[in-house]
């Protein structure tokens, strides 16, 4: 059993494979006090973890000083107003206008297996494979029932954490106006934190540094997770390195609005919190009513980033993505987007497809621009109803003659959205999200549909059910273009406006749920103008994400490097693109293009008929490439070795099989510096006692080269290490190295 209550020292004592997490409770009033997370302890018969010189005696005690009590202690989750100064997890406006609460422990439960939250994704896990304590507490003064709800897992080292909320009938109507989902408080810590920003095609950027006094957060506003920053933080000891020391990591699975937060107060103590962002955040609670707030996933390690990297990886293949390809191969795609943008043809798609069937490229996808009157973004949205100016015959004819050829079809939609130039705008305008009164706010030529609004999610969703029964249609890239602004529903009442944000994420969450339970063949792929919805939220309902429209080797390094910081590489969707490239204008060899685009779902984005002669006979062998070592890609163990984002010269990662058999390493170098010594690669996750053959892969052969080949133990080539091999000359080259058990 993964928890265990100690009844005589009123200890939780929850404990994964390698970590242990413990809470008290103290005093009559039943205080949750944070004792300890961390390396696991066969014991808990600690030391008093959770109190300090100055808050020694708990207010039954000592009432004169509940204020330095409530302003010092370690509580396993803070809240609002009652002398606790630093930032809270938990805030509401009762009708007669005040916000402080607290919280008393009452009773609790310990179970197996993990509870779905209704509505929105969550980790799962069969009875064997988890354990879940439910706290109840109380807030009498507010008539509040809260539930802490933390699940352990048996196979990784990972814990779970949300949180409900009930009105028990005090008052017939309380606002919630902050309800985060975790708040962990760490002692004397001299830590750095880690947090992913980014941009439009710059999407997640490791970002390391000192963590000082006051907070130190990232946050969306947005309507999603965002490109800008992501739900995730991670708070790690100085001196930890990619192999060694202790990091926490906090990922939210959510696919809206949040903050991820780490704080340092007067006492050098820190408190992380991670949940929905209050801002625009105000829940109507009726007598009898509950509010679930979204899961937080808490991965520790005492073996660096890159083990906690690992765990997450393990955690959301297993127990995150449902979907039938979550273990096996995804078909190779080819998508026209950056071959023909709006401007193409049935003739135009057949012929790519016929020139990419015969490369051994497995399904064509269709982007923007074959519904209503698209030939640029700003029409249409809404209607989906296909053009048969540009697809004479419909998309069943099209999708029949791509089938023919022996490719599968797929199709881009934006099902979220509604372009002012559209019927259903002009039939509906109340269906978009907007202020009454005020001039809608445009980005990209179009507005967002209120998803909170049952009509709107069941007209959506029957659009999208009406095309893909239409044709056999068997991949949907699910697109976001925009985030929203003007707040504003015509649906809700005045009072219930500050619900608009959370209620759009679940009408999302309903559609995607629909579509996957009644398509369950369909791959979804997920996309926000590329990677503004990479959340684990999102990756509940289809196995792989667009990880960004910057599909530049050089720029995806450091994308792909901070994606892979947390999840797996089977999810990031990740293609083989045009040059020069459309994004940054850098030409790249086509090999290294190939070799970056592998360690992902890998595809094509560019026009096969139209590349070079030498690129376009290299597809082939990458698409052999792809069948030799998806199986380790997808569901190896990723070690991070070199990072271009730190170094500046080049990038370097492995992917090592479960049992050790077999890796493959990816070396890219990316600016060439002469009269220099080769590099020294050293190797990780081996076994030290097994012998492996170490072969640089040949392009031109799709097969491991007889030249140059190594036969050594794992010891040796992780500890002694290999020299980079030949041929770096110039830059954005690369090498791809096999290791195989002999």
């Amino acid at each position: 059993m993964g928890i265990v209550f100690y009844e005589n020292e009123r200890i939780f004592k929850l404990d994964t494979p390698h970590s242990t997490y413990m809470f008290e409770l103290v005093d009559k009033e039943g205080f949750m006090l944070h004792m300890y997370y961390g390396r696991r302890l066969s014991d808990y018969r600690t030391a008093d973890l959770t109190r300090t010189d100055f808050g020694k005696a708990v207010p039954s005690n000592n009432e004169r000083e509940r204020c330095s009590f409530n302003d010092c202690m370690p509580f396993e989750y803070a809240t609002h107003g009652l002398g606790d100064y630093r930032d809270d997890s938990f805030k509401v406006l009762n009708p007669e206008g005040y916000t402080a609460t607290s919280l008393e422990y009452r009773s609790h439960i310990i179970y197996s297996g993990k509870p779905a939250i209704k509505g929105m994704p969550a980790t799962f896990g069969k009875d064997d494979e988890c354990t879940t304590l439910e706290i109840i507490a109380d807030d009498p003064y507010n008539g509040l029932e809260v539930t802490l709800i933390y699940t352990v897992f048996e196979d990784v080292d990972a814990i779970t954490r949300s949180v409900r909320v009930k009105n028990t009938g005090k008052y017939a109507n309380i606002k919630l106006t902050k309800v985060l989902s975790t708040c962990v408080d760490f002692e004397d810590g001299d830590y750095d934190t880690i947090f992913l920003h980014g941009s439009w095609a710059r999407e997640r950027t490791i970002d390391r540094n000192r963590l000082g006094y006051g907070k130190h957060y990232v946050s969306s506003k947005r309507g999603e997770s965002s490109h800008q920053e992501h739900p995730f933080i991670a708070l790690l000891d100085k001196n930890t390195t990619e192999d060694a020391g202790e990091v926490w990591g906090f990922n939210f699975v959510y696919s809206g609005n949040f903050i991820a937060q780490a704080e340092k107060s007067q006492f050098k103590t820190v408190r992380v919190m991670m949940g929905i962002n209050p801002e625009d955040f105000c829940w109507n609670l009726h007598t009898g009513e509950e509010f679930v707030a979204p899961e937080v996933v808490m991965v520790y390690s005492h073996e660096g980033i890159g083990a906690m990297s690992r765990t997450f990886h393990d955690l959301y293949r297993k127990h995150l993505i449902r979907s039938k390809y979550r273990n096996v191969r995804r078909p190779i795609l080819i998508n026209n987007w950056e071959a023909t943008y709006f401007d193409f043809t049935t003739e135009k798609l057949i012929a790519i497809a016929k020139e990419a069937s015969e490369l051994g490229i497995e399904m064509l996808v269709m982007d923007d621009g074959w519904f209503g009157k698209r030939n640029f973004d700003d029409s249409s949205l809404g209607d989906w109803i296909v053009n048969e100016n540009k697809l004479p015959g419909g998309l069943k004819y099209l999708v029949d003659e791509v089938n023919k050829l022996g490719m599968k079809f797929g199709i881009w939609m934006e099902p979220e959205m509604i372009s002012p130039d559209s019927d259903l705008y002009r039939a509906h305008p109340d269906w978009a999200i907007h202020i009454p009164g005020r001039r809608g706010v445009q980005s990209r030529a179009q507005f967002v549909l209120d998803m909170s609004r049952p009509e709107v999610v069941d007209y959506t969703y029957n659009q999208v059910r009406s095309i893909l029964k239409s044709a056999n249609i068997e991949y949907l890239k699910w697109d976001m273009n925009r985030q929203i602004t003007d707040l504003g529903s015509s649906m809700l009442d005045a009072g219930s406006q500050g619900e608009l944000f959370h209620r759009y994420v679940l009408g999302v969450y309903e559609l995607q749920e629909r579509l996957v339970t009644e398509f369950p063949d369909l791959l979804l792929e997920n996309c926000s103008g590329g990677g503004a919805r990479f959340d684990p939220g999102i990756l509940y309902y289809g196995p792989q994400i667009w990880t960004s429209d910057d599909a530049d080797a050089v720029e995806r390094l450091k994308i792909q490097q901070g994606t892979a910081l947390i999840y797996p590489m089977s999810t990031m969707g990740a293609h083989v693109s045009d040059c020069p490239n459309h994004q940054v204008g850098r030409t790249t060899p086509f090999e290294t293009r190939g070799y970056v685009a592998l360690a992902g779902t890998f595809g094509y984005e560019l026009d096969v008929t139209r590349i070079p002669k030498e690129d376009r006979e290299m597809i082939p062998a990458q698409i052999a490439m792809y069948h030799k070592f998806n199986d380790i890609v997808r569901e190896g163990d990723y070690y991070r070795i070199a990072s271009f984002l730190e170094n500046g010269l080049w990038d370097c990662w492995e992917v090592v099989t479960k049992d050790k058999t077999e890796a493959v390493l990816t070396i890219v170098e990316v600016l060439h510096q002469p009269n220099y010594k080769s590099r020294r690669i050293r190797l990780k996750g081996l076994d030290p006692e097994k012998t492996y053959r170490v072969a640089t892969f040949d392009i031109k052969t799709a097969d491991d080269s007889t030249e140059n080949v190594l036969e050594l133990k794992g010891d040796a080539l992780m500890f002694a290490g290999i020299n980079a091999p030949d041929g770096f000359w110039g830059d954005f080259k690369s090498k791809l190295i096999h290791i195989k058990e002999i």
